[in-house]
């Protein structure tokens, strides 16, 4: 069958979460996608969990498994004499270059944009870093929650009055991962146009920061009116929040215009009536907030499960949602319909459940090829196949540390 992106070859020297997911999203397309490891240790990745029944395996990693799907790989020590040649001798046969090491590694070992565009002149490199190539911050250290808070999104979330607070997940490094994709695909559809290679330069914190949800709205705001919008305290609407329900929790926006369609779900319209609640200003008003919220639609929704309570909210043309943990999330029909998971085989890893296609492709659907590499699998079809060693080289190749 055919894919979107089969005739696009990718070196990926990525590792983590970052580059690993960008050039994901390029295999799971079609791209071939050859990611180069460590000798011995591997990508960090696969030393972090989840893995099966807990019992840690650098070839069990949970999201390792789901970051390098679709892609051969091989080992290679980048800081070995041999390494540069071996680099330069596959930038020949590919059309991108992913790298998500600090801007001055690859110049260190004699692998800049300029020396790969000289053996490769079509070539696009996509280097992901903290702070971008270029600028004061540029060598600085980070990780995911430092580049989420410098973003600004950490800023308007916890409590009003206590620490700024981060989701629990990699937002920011997902995020650029899904960038450096699209950044990529741009690039290549650039040199379909004008026949030239170029670096995309991708920075964790400005994907962060140019991010197109409240952030970049306040940050207008902010020159205009040279103030920061203050966080709001959770539960400050009327008819509007996180709700428990029997068996876990909602997320309901019942509040405002779509207030009298809240009390006609919960068959209480006589509350229209109530003065706390008949007008605008009252509905403002803290106090009759906290009436309502908590001795009005939370015991509601305390007699309901958060399937019955969602039902009856889209009933009523409210805009809600149960909070679904990871089982409800496997077990719920509508995903189970549209195919969202996928079962994959893994020769270490066994059969286990994915997460699928993260859009659906008509004619050149996602699909999957081959499960995540074993650290160093495809050495022998890549550096004798591909590139002409001996087999005999191949295998002095890891005493001299080169793989």
């Amino acid at each position: 069958m055919d894919m979107a992106l089969q005739d696009i070859k990718v070196l990926d020297l990525t590792h983590g979460i970052a580059g690993p997911y960008c050039t994901k999203m390029l295999a799971d397309y079609g791209a071939d996608v050859l990611k180069v490891e460590k000798p011995s240790s591997g990508d960090f990745a696969r030393r972090l969990g989840p893995f099966p029944s807990d019992i840690p395996d650098m070839e069990k990693s949970g999201l390792f498994l789901l970051l390098n799907t679709n892609k051969r790989g091989i080992t290679l020590n980048l800081k070995s004499d041999q390494a540069k040649d071996i680099v330069l001798e596959l930038v020949k046969t590919v059309d991108v270059v992913v790298e998500n090491f600090s801007p001055y590694f690859m110049p260190s070992v004699g692998l800049s944009y300029e020396t790969l565009s000289e053996v490769n002149p079509k070539l696009i490199l996509v280097s992901i870093s903290n702070f971008g190539q270029t600028g004061p911050y540029r060598d600085y250290k980070a990780d995911d929650m430092i580049t989420y808070a410098m973003g600004g999104a950490m800023h308007s979330k916890g409590l009003p009055g206590r620490e700024p607070m981060k989701y629990g997940t990699h937002v920011t490094l997902y995020q650029s991962g899904i960038v450096g994709s699209l950044a990529t695909m741009t690039a290549l559809f650039s040199r379909e146009r004008n026949g030239q290679g170029e670096h995309v330069d991708i920075s964790i914190f400005e994907t962060a920061a140019h991010s197109r949800d409240a952030r970049s709205p306040d940050v207008i705001a902010a020159q205009f009116i040279n103030a920061v919008k203050p966080r709001r305290t959770p539960g400050s609407t009327m008819g509007t929040g996180t709700f428990p329900c029997k068996d876990g929790y909602i997320v309901f926006s019942g509040g405002g215009a779509r207030f009298s369609q809240t009390v006609a779900m919960i068959g209480k319209p006589e509350i229209l009536e109530d003065p706390r609640f008949s007008t605008r200003s009252a509905q403002l008003n803290p106090e009759n907030i906290i009436a309502f919220n908590q001795g009005v639609l939370m015991p509601w929704f305390m007699q309901h499960t958060m399937s019955d309570a969602w039902a009856k909210a889209q009933e009523h043309h409210i805009i809600s949602g149960p909070i679904f943990n990871s089982h409800d999330l496997l077990s719920d029909s509508h995903f189970r319909n549209r195919g969202v998971w996928e079962d994959i085989e893994h020769p270490a890893a066994g059969n286990l459940e994915y997460p699928g296609r993260p859009f659906i492709m008509e004619k050149t659907p996602w699909q999957i090829r081959r499960p995540a590499p074993l650290l160093g699998q495809h050495n022998s079809e890549i550096y004798c196949d591909l590139l002409g060693y001996s087999s005999l080289a191949l295998a002095n190749m890891p005493t001299q540390g080169v793989i």
